[in-house]
């Protein structure tokens, strides 16, 4: 992880390019590991961090990870290339996750950080 902190807030970065959030427990570990380490619960993680079955919304696996967030007051921004999902559920998912303020997904790393940075 990478720290990003403006303005008194502090956002970790996850770097990787293979899945590390492939369950609920992982979610929380890696939300434990920022907070205690860094005093953050902001999370920026690129979509390579998450499993495939994380956008087939059918298997439970984002809701499943999203609610550890949500339960240990944390706030996640996945970033990347969303344009290849077909699935109409998912874009209404990331729709209507677009316009909370815990959950996030854009194009770019930058724009994680920036609502991140805002929520």
């Amino acid at each position: 992880m990478k720290i990003i902190a403006q303005n008194n807030l502090i956002v970790a970065v996850v770097e990787c390019d293979s899945p590390q959030i492939t369950s609920a427990q992982s979610a929380l570990e890696l939300l434990m590991e920022a907070q205690y380490e860094f005093e953050c619960s902001r999370l920026a993680v690129p979509k390579e961090a998450l499993p495939e079955d994380f956008f087939i919304l059918s298997t439970g696996l984002a809701g499943e990870i999203l609610q550890k967030f949500i339960n240990y007051h944390g706030k996640i921004a996945v970033f990347g290339d969303f344009s290849g999902y077909r699935s109409k559920s998912l874009r209404d998912f990331i729709y209507e996750s677009n316009n909370g303020r815990d959950v996030f997904f854009v194009p770019s790393q930058d724009e994680a950080v920036r609502c991140l940075m805002e929520a």
